[in-house]
């Protein structure tokens, strides 16, 4: 436990550093005395802190708690599902969101609605996919019942989300869609954090408080009732929390993919597969993968690249890397 809780220091400081860098990063140079004005007068800051405070420290925020967000919600549908190839939107919530997006740009809606609406199909995406299993309950094992019918769920707001496409025009409405649809942190701005931090908090809370419990779900479910847990109630509370995260990330940030993948798989690598220290590792990691993807957006090229390129440029490659290394097993 003292090698882990080391590592975790480590995460930590690792983070830190990536975050005061990401602050750092920009065309707009910000001088060293700009912090100490911050601080104390930040009044005097001038455009360079106005700079800070309402472009870049607003971007930071909202790209630490969705990338903690979606790599909690992935670890904690591994671990209930007992499987290393769940991602944050296998039971439906991206794509539900993904149509949302979609519909309210199709309808010319602002995007504080756009925003709204993705999130809300998020999360009936999910409440359809939970339904429709809990009636085919009977059909044989219920976790693999709701894996699929997520699966089907996520299908047909897919193939709803390219009719979307398809019947948009295609000067104005198409490329919006295209681009919200590739991700970004590009248009986040602080009445935007509220939306954003408020419903991710509330899906990181529970995860994070019954992290205990996912150590106790992660053996199955005879062993976990062996040991005095109640399951379905407990199974039920972290597919809602991590729904939470995964809607309100995409309803933001667009689809962010790979990161609720990818992330949980280091993060195992380097605390091991108790959720105790595993979950906090995985928040850690995913806030600083995805400020240093949205460095690598905003810095490459003269015109931003769509994080989704970028977090599936380097996710893709590394995710088989990890196969690779972990071929004896995941836990």
């Amino acid at each position: 436990m003292k090698a882990q809780r080391t590592a975790l220091f480590v995460l930590a400081a690792c983070f830190i550093l990536i975050a005061w860098g990401s602050l750092s990063l920009g065309r707009y140079t910000v001088p060293g005395e700009t912090w100490w004005e911050l601080i104390t007068d930040p009044d005097a800051a001038g455009l360079a802190g106005q700079v800070l405070l309402q472009v870049r420290l607003p971007r930071i925020l909202a790209g630490i708690f969705i990338g903690a967000g979606l790599s909690a919600a992935g670890a904690a549908y591994q671990g209930i599902f007992r499987n290393p190839m769940v991602s944050p939107d296998i039971l439906g919530a991206s794509a539900g969101a993904g149509f949302g997006a979609a519909a309210a740009i199709l309808a010319s809606l602002g995007v504080i609605a756009i925003q709204l609406s993705s999130f809300t199909f998020g999360l009936i995406a999910v409440g359809l996919t939970c339904l429709a299993a809990s009636r085919l309950k009977r059909a044989g094992d219920p976790i693999l019942t709701l894996v699929l019918v997520g699966i089907l769920v996520g299908s047909v707001f897919t193939a709803l989300v390219s009719l979307a496409k398809y019947t948009a025009d295609p000067y104005s409405k198409l490329p919006a869609i295209t681009l919200w649809l590739m991700g970004s942190l590009s248009a986040i701005n602080p009445s935007d954090l509220i939306f954003a931090l408020v419903p991710i908090a509330l899906g990181l809370v529970p995860l994070y408080l019954l992290r205990w419990h996912l150590n106790v779900l992660a053996f199955g479910e005879e062993e976990a009732r062996a040991l005095g847990a109640e399951t379905t109630r407990l199974r039920w509370i972290i597919i809602f929390a991590a729904t939470l995260l995964t809607a309100s990330s995409v309803a933001i940030a667009g689809m962010v993919g790979w990161v609720g993948l990818v992330i949980p798989h280091l993060a195992r690598m380097i605390v091991g597969p108790d959720y105790r220290v595993l979950l906090p590792a995985s928040m850690l990691l995913g806030g600083s993968y995805l400020l240093l993807t949205d460095d690598l957006a905003r810095s490459l090229m003269a015109n931003e690249i769509p994080l989704g390129i970028i977090t599936a440029l380097i996710g893709a490659p590394f995710f088989l890397y990890l196969m690779m290394r972990s071929q004896r097993g995941w836990a």
